[in-house]
C-alpha cells in the first residue's frame, strides 16, 4: 500500500462529519445527509487519483455533494411532476425548545434560501464561493441571503417573541 492509497481513508476520516452535517443542512434530514455525504465519498474514491492532486480536495468534495443534493431535487421534482402532485416536506411541530424551532424554521424556507444560508453561514464561505458552487451570480446569493434572514426573523419573532430584543445580526 503507497501513500496515495493511505491519503484517502485520511480524507474521508477527516471529511466525512463535515460532510454529513452539511447534507443535513441542505435537506433537514440526518438520513438524507448520511446518503449525500455517503454518495459524494464514493464518488471521490472513484476518482481519488485525481481529486488528491486538488489544492483544496474538502472544496472539490463540498462542490460535489451540493451537486448531488441538487440532482436529487431535480429528480424529486420532475417525479412529483409526472405524478401530478407536489412534494410537501412534513414539519413535526416537536417541543418548543429554541433550538428546534430555528432548525424547523430554516427548514421551511424555500431550498435555495435555505442552501446560501448553510452555505455562507454554517460553512463561513464567502459570497463569490457560494456563487461559484451554486453557478449563480454573486448577486443572486446576495438577494437570496437577504430574503432568508428576513423570513427567518418574522417566523421567529411569532414563534419566539422574548427574544425580540436581540440584536439583528446574520448567526
Amino acid at each position: 500500500m503507497g501513500p496515495e492509497d493511505r491519503q484517502f481513508p485520511e480524507f474521508f476520516i477527516s471529511q466525512y462529519g463535515r460532510l454529513r452535517r452539511l447534507g443535513f443542512l441542505l435537506t433537514g434530514d440526518w438520513g438524507e445527509g448520511d446518503e449525500l455525504a455517503q454518495e459524494t465519498l464514493v464518488r471521490i474514491y472513484w476518482r481519488w487519483s485525481l481529486v488528491r492532486r486538488h489544492e483544496h480536495p474538502e472544496a472539490y468534495a463540498r462542490q460535489v455533494l451540493v451537486n448531488r443534493h441538487r440532482s436529487v431535487l431535480r429528480r424529486l421534482r420532475l417525479e412529483a411532476r409526472h405524478a401530478g402532485r407536489e412534494r410537501v416536506e412534513a414539519i413535526d411541530p416537536g417541543p418548543r425548545e429554541e433550538l428546534i424551532v430555528v432548525r424547523e424554521a430554516i427548514r421551511r424556507l424555500p431550498t435555495r434560501q435555505r442552501t446560501v444560508l448553510v452555505l455562507r453561514y454554517h460553512q463561513d464561505l464567502p459570497e463569490q464561493e457560494v456563487a461559484r458552487l451554486l453557478r449563480i451570480p454573486v448577486g443572486t446569493v446576495k438577494s437570496l441571503s437577504n430574503r432568508a434572514m428576513a423570513r427567518l426573523r418574522r417566523d421567529l419573532e411569532r414563534q419566539l417573541p422574548d427574544r425580540t430584543d436581540s440584536p439583528r445580526t446574520p448567526p
